[in-house]
């Protein structure tokens, strides 16, 4: 598989694009998705609908994931692992590179991931006036995770915790959403929200093998460096079966509408990732494909079920 090129300072003469880039803004969409949820979550729900509302609350999601993004690159250029990964997927796998490669130096990186998460606060304060109070309750707990899973003296994903942050931050992410349009919250979108989360949580799960050599040599010590390889490939399969086990059981006990049944149609994408992952899990860059019908899966399945929400509207 060719790897796209990795960024050089050459490469954005712009500093505009230059800010964009060091987001990793492809990544982004993941949050973009679990607003979407949220969304169709609190529209199934026959709300009065406030588009101005949910646009900022779109804004506040992909600011706040962007200044995770940055301040992660910030993190682990100062713990190493980046800097000594050679068996890294780009863009996937090892950081953005634009510390590595001179792009930013560590002070920028760090200045600029608490300039975003300074925005995420004032959109959050924002969002909380027109809302209810709680929502800063959902605001402080996403912020702290997606700040504590790689910082200092915290570092969750190195003490394995890091799949439970992801799942909890874009869960919060959907329930944020919902509750922004309901000013209360409801079980709704903490049900349909866990199942996308549980997919999103896969992406990290899969891009640690890549990562595996370099984050054990630095302390990183996720699940995936802590078991060994052929014990660690299972959890991709384990965390399959719960999302979408959860789904099928959601529509069954009457929680889900049963179009929501539709995101199934992402399980094809989940399997071939995992018999990808137990063929090549001691071969990490070959998991390129792997990856890619990773992130479809987490696409194709919120996209179903948020459509399934919306189309069900009324018929809670």
């Amino acid at each position: 598989m060719t790897q796209p090129m990795e960024p050089t300072l050459a490469a954005f003469p712009n500093p505009l694009a230059r800010y964009i880039a060091a987001t990793r803004p492809a990544f982004l969409t993941a949050s973009l998705m679990a607003c979407l949820i949220g969304l169709a979550s609190a529209w199934h729900s026959d709300l009065a609908f406030d588009i101005s509302l949910a646009l900022v609350t779109l804004l506040f999601a992909l600011l706040a994931h962007a200044g995770v993004n940055v301040l992660n690159d910030y993190y682990d250029a100062l713990n190493g692992t980046d800097a000594q990964n050679t068996d890294r997927i780009f863009p996937f796998t090892g950081g953005s590179r634009f510390i590595q490669n001179g792009v930013f130096s560590p002070m920028q990186t760090r200045n600029y991931g608490f300039a975003l998460m300074a925005c995420v606060a004032v959109a959050g304060l924002w969002l909380m006036a027109r809302s209810a109070p709680q929502l800063m309750y959902v605001g402080l707990a996403g912020l702290f995770i997606g700040w504590a899973y790689s910082a200092p003296p915290f570092r969750l994903n190195s003490r394995g915790l890091g799949e439970f942050c992801v799942a909890a931050g874009f869960l919060a992410i959907t329930v944020g959403t919902d509750f922004v349009q309901r000013k209360g919250f409801d079980a709704l979108p903490f049900i349909a929200g866990l199942p996308y989360a549980l997919l999103v949580t896969n992406l990290l799960y899969i891009n640690q093998f890549p990562d595996r050599t370099a984050d054990t040599a630095a302390g990183k010590l996720h699940w995936v460096a802590r078991l060994p390889v052929q014990s660690a490939r299972w959890g991709y399969a384990l965390i399959v079966a719960l999302a979408y086990g959860w789904l099928l059981l959601s529509v069954l006990l009457g929680w889900l509408p049963p179009w929501s049944l539709a995101a199934f149609l992402a399980l094809p994408l989940s399997v071939k990732a995992a018999l990808s992952l137990m063929r090549h899990a001691t071969q990490p860059r070959q998991l390129g494909d792997a990856i890619k019908a990773t992130i479809g899966a987490m696409m194709v399945h919120g996209t179903l079920l948020s459509l399934a929400l919306i189309l069900s509207k009324g018929n809670a």
